[in-house]
């Protein structure tokens, strides 16, 4: 092992000292310069500069200036090297400009080639940003030369001088655009970089001169028509901030309708850039998308693999694009699934794996290809592909993939432990019943070594599931309290401990969780013994066959080496104790409305508490915890639906005209803030509890939001009310707008009586927005009243006095028609999130309907479910708003239904079927605690 001994000694003795180079510096100025010598010089030099070793300024320059006088040797290893220590040096010299002309003679066109794009690299450096006006015409010359590498120096260096000299450089947008069309010069003289390739040697390697002739025509371009990458990416930087110039360049370089590669365009490099630019004009500009979505299918049918994988994620990672245009992409992804080459798999295999989690349907045509890779020798690429199996597979193959993927999770990075364990956590959710051999993996999996984000993804999944999964509770905890006993971070210890003492006194056998809690107390550190002293008095308070032994444990805790611990303790045993402090933290089980709480607090902020008035905590409405967790769940759901209704195009215009109309309740969510608006108009104090609002975070637009009057509109259910709320904009600066009011128009049809009108004052350039209130009254023959309204303003409108800026004193009556507002179904639902399995049994002995329906106008399940939860204003439950396969499909719906006697929890169960033929047949069954409430869902269909 001689050999071994050497190589350590060489790596240790070519650790450098900074005095001793600066020394051996001498030799730049000896009058024979050895070109060896210097090249180990300056390579030391670069050594130090790039370990991270400081020169000062002094220093710096002496070397500057002595690697300079290196000019005069003619041996061109040694000029290469001269040009990296400038262009390393240069940031840290002083009067580095004065080499600007030394650096200039090697940029002449007669100048040997392997000296110019050195010598641009390095002017790109030392000059000025003033002077780039005056190396202006170098550059350009330099930018279209046709040789690769020149041409390349002077593209790339543009980029550098981009920050300091912008408006020089897009000047040079002609040269970039000439040197992505020009064709380069491959000559086989000394100065080209293919002149050691000889087709004799060809011959030899390949059999023939027809082979040697097709590879290096083959293999010239992809060198030389690299210039096309570096020109594209200066051009786009040039013109980033002009769309209409982007979307020109790309209509330019892309080629005709319908071709599979550019006019221009030979590098893949570039194509596959051409492919990110054209991408992201398309998700920007909507009126752009159909051309370039129908470029980027071009693209799918290109030579080059690198091209057909680019096009191919950049329209599967596109929103609002129809399965149809994804399926093209996802069978050339299914085409590299069986490449040999590990790369493609892994690239194909993961965007498949990122798609699945919004279209597990459409992915699932590559199940198939994806059940050959979990025993791919790459682990990355059967880590995705089993991923991705659990998110788009069947309850049946869950066992399976489980034990698979168990045989390797030892073998992968923490990264792609990550990914298995939130694929887990999803599939939980989805499939109920296999919880215990979930459970047991994520056991497992948590007892393997690994850093903390890794144990912390684990974790949380296992929180999920006992939260979200009914019946595997017990079984979660207990394996937490198994992890606890041996867990290195203190924040998963605190977060299991908190999760023990909210959930262990509720548990069948709650004493059997204090051992793993006293064991930390005994063990652990000053903030993990805090925790379990919190969990402890949690045990004594919630259950009252512990108190005695928990104030026992309590007592031995008085006696710890932290005062946040004793003090922890001390509180728990006053706490424990029969006393006003026990009435009020253990027997009331109210709580503050945490959002009317946040509201009441910043109002205090802003006003009152300049006055010196203290803040009236007992005006916070109080609720349950029932009460705080159903809030909880409907945010969950609103959320849901918002993210749902981001990807739509005309979301954005509704959410901006009603932002007006919800600034005095912006700390609340949705629903919270429209019930407080409404609580402080006076004329609907005595109307009740505001049941229902729709639609809630994105008001319903009545106009273009161009037009001059800008109108969204929200429905207010009560339980004998309806409240239309019309949010008005005046975008005419010159017009005032008086007496605003809407005109309702088919009430009578659907049993609703107009009670009032609240109008708005004024509309004018200082006050642009207002609300316009409209009370109806439900008849009570008609529970669920549903119409299709007509919107009229009224209003006074006043011209402006230009002069004075004053309304003139006389105007006119005028009416402004909008669109009609439907008031349906979904109006009188609110999304809610249950346990299904257990609320369906309870409603099995009350009011249930069925009912069969042919939609033969829908082109696939992941179309019907979407319509469907759209229709009824229902929230999917258990993830099944996605299909998992293309003909079968059971969706599972939840919500709470605005009657006038209160709100009613109703339940949907559809089974639908798929046939090309016939469309979409489906079955719905609902569950409600009344009649009325089944027959008012099964009319949103009918």
């Amino acid at each position: 092992m001689s050999f071994k001994k050497d190589e350590e000694a060489g790596v240790v003795s070519f650790r450098q000292d900074k005095t001793a180079v600066i020394q051996e510096a001498r030799v730049f100025h000896d009058s024979n310069i050895s070109p060896r010598k210097c090249r180990i010089l300056l390579t030391k030099i670069l050594y130090l500069l790039y370990s991270g070793e400081k020169f000062s300024r002094q220093e710096a320059t002496a070397l500057f200036f002595g690697a300079t006088k290196l000019f005069q040797n003619k041996d061109a290893a040694l000029r290469q090297m001269v040009y990296l220590v400038i262009k390393e040096l240069a940031p840290y010299a002083d009067d580095v400009i004065m080499v600007t002309a030394s650096i200039m003679k090697d940029m002449q066109p007669n100048t040997e080639v392997v000296y110019r794009p050195n010598a641009i690299r390095a002017l790109t450096r030392v000059v000025d940003p003033s002077m780039v006006q005056g190396l202006e015409r170098y550059l350009k010359s330099a930018i279209v030369d046709r040789n690769p590498s020149v041409a390349c120096a002077a593209i790339v260096s543009s980029y550098h001088l981009f920050t300091s000299a912008r408006e020089v450089v897009r000047r040079w947008s002609n040269e970039v655009s000439e040197a992505i069309h020009m064709r380069p010069a491959i000559s086989s003289g000394p100065s080209s970089p293919f002149s050691g390739l000889s087709s004799r040697g060809l011959t030899l390697r390949f059999g023939g001169d027809s082979a040697a002739s097709a590879v290096e025509q083959a293999s010239v371009p992809s060198m030389s028509y690299i210039v096309q990458y570096h020109a594209l990416g200066l051009l786009y930087l040039s013109r980033q901030g002009d769309k209409i110039a982007v979307t020109k360049l790309i209509q330019q370089l892309g080629g005709s309708r319908g071709s599979s590669q550019g006019i221009a365009l030979r590098n893949p490099f570039a194509l596959c850039m051409l492919v990110r630019y054209t991408a992201k004009v398309a998700e920007e500009d909507p009126n752009m998308r159909a051309p370039l979505v129908e470029l980027l299918e071009g693209w799918l049918r290109h030579k080059s693999d690198m091209v057909n994988y680019e096009a191919a994620r950049a329209l599967c990672s596109m929103n609002g694009i129809p399965v149809e245009q994804q399926s093209r992409a996802i069978a050339v992804l299914q085409m590299f699934l069986s490449s040999p080459r590990a790369t493609l798999k892994f690239a194909a295999v993961r965007t498949l794996a990122e798609l699945a989690q919004t279209r597990p349907a459409a992915v699932q045509a590559c199940n198939v290809d994806m059940e050959n890779l979990i025993t791919d020798s790459n682990r990355g690429v059967a880590t995705y592909a089993i991923a991705t199996l659990l998110k788009t597979g069947n309850e049946s193959s869950v066992d399976r993939l489980i034990k698979q993927i168990s045989g390797f999770m030892s073998e992968i990075s923490d990264e792609f432990k990550i990914i298995v364990v939130d694929a887990i956590r999803s599939l939980s959710v989805k499939f109920p019943a296999k919880q215990s051999a979930m459970l047991g993996f994520l056991a497992g999996v948590l007892r393997d070594e690994g850093g903390y984000e890794f144990k912390r993804s684990v974790v949380e999944a296992i929180f999920a599931m006992a939260k979200f999964v009914q019946g595997c509770k017990e079984a979660a905890l207990g394996h937490l309290c198994e992890f606890i006993e041996d867990c290195e971070f203190t924040k998963l210890n605190v977060r299991i401990l908190h999760l023990l003492g909210l959930e262990g006194p509720q548990m069948p056998e709650p004493h059997k969780y204090i051992r793993f809690i006293y064991n930390r107390v005994i063990l652990e550190n000053a903030i993990v013994r805090a925790a379990a002293v919190n969990s402890l008095a949690k045990f004594g308070a919630n259950n009252e066959q512990l108190t005695r032994r928990i104030r026992v444990l309590l007592r031995r805790c008085l006696e710890d080496v932290d005062d946040e611990v004793r003090d922890r303790a001390a509180l728990a045993l006053r706490v424990l104790d029969p006393s006003t402090l026990n009435e009020h933290l253990v027997q009331n089980t109210s709580m503050p409305d945490l959002a009317a709480l946040e509201q009441s607090l910043q109002a205090y902020i802003d006003g009152a508490a300049a006055s010196g008035v203290p803040f009236d905590y007992a005006s916070v409405p109080q609720i349950t915890r029932e009460q705080a967790a159903q809030q909880a769940y409907d945010a969950r759901a609103r959320e849901t639906q918002s993210a749902s209704l981001g990807g739509r195009e005309d979301a954005a215009p509704a959410v901006e005209s009603a932002a007006g109309a919800m600034d005095g309740v912006a700390g609340l969510d949705p629903h919270a803030a429209y019930a407080q608006q409404l609580s402080e108009v006076a004329e609907f104090a005595s109307y009740g509890p505001l049941l229902n609002s729709s639609p809630i975070g994105a008001p319903a637009p009545l106009t273009e939001s161009e037009t001059e009057y800008v109108v969204t509109a929200v429905k207010h259910i009560f339980s004998e009310h309806i409240v239309l709320q019309y949010n008005i904009t005046n975008t005419l600066a010159e017009i005032v707008l008086e007496d605003v009011a809407v005109i309702v128009g088919g009430l009578a049809e659907a049993g609703l009586e107009e009670e009032f009108i609240l109008p708005v004052a004024q509309l004018s350039s200082a006050t642009p927005s207002g609300t316009v209130y409209v009370s109806l009254k439900r008849d009570a023959a008609m529970p669920f009243p549903l119409a299709v309204l007509s919107n009229t303003l009224r209003f006074v409108s006043k011209e402006v006095d230009p002069t004075s800026g004053e309304p003139e004193p006389e105007g006119y009556q005028d009416e402004y028609q909008s669109e009609e507002l439907d008031l349906g179904v979904s109006d009188y639902i609110q999304p809610t999130e249950v346990n299904f399995a257990a609320v369906w049994d309870e409603l099995e002995p009350d009011a249930s309907a069925t009912e069969t329906f042919a939609l033969t106008a829908l082109e696939s399940l992941d179309a019907s479910c979407s319509t469907l939860i759209e229709i009824l204003g229902m929230q999917p439950l258990g993830g099944t708003e996605t299909p998992a396969n293309p003909s079968v499909h059971t969706m599972m719906l939840a919500g709470r239904v605005a009657r006038p006697s209160g709100m009613e929890t109703v339940l949907a169960r559809v089974r639908m079927m798929y046939q090309p033929s016939e469309g979409v047949t489906m079955e719905l069954n609902v569950r409600a605690p009344s009649d009325e409430a089944c027959l008012f869902v099964l009319s949103a269909i009918a």
